[in-house]
């Protein structure tokens, strides 16, 4: 597995959170002769779905032993 851990990877999705709600405020501003832009909000919410589902896929594996379980049962008549 990728050295990602569950606790890393809530990390990352709370910066990108946080991230989203200042791109939110403002988008670009200047002072004077400067300027700033932020990032696409778009790219924003695809890297925050991308977090997102890391934390659901971690979350699921520690609950479920690391991966989804299937059991093929055949009944037989003794």
């Amino acid at each position: 597995m990728s050295g990602i851990t569950l606790e890393i990877a809530k990390k990352h999705l709370d910066m990108w959170l946080e991230a989203e709600a200042a791109v939110a405020t403002g988008q670009s501003y200047s002072i004077g002769s400067r300027s700033l832009t932020r990032a696409n909000l778009s790219e924003i919410r695809n890297t925050i779905t991308y977090w997102n589902n890391k934390v659901a896929e971690l979350e699921n594996a520690s609950t479920n032993k690391g991966r989804n379980r299937i059991l093929r049962v055949v009944p037989r008549d003794l």
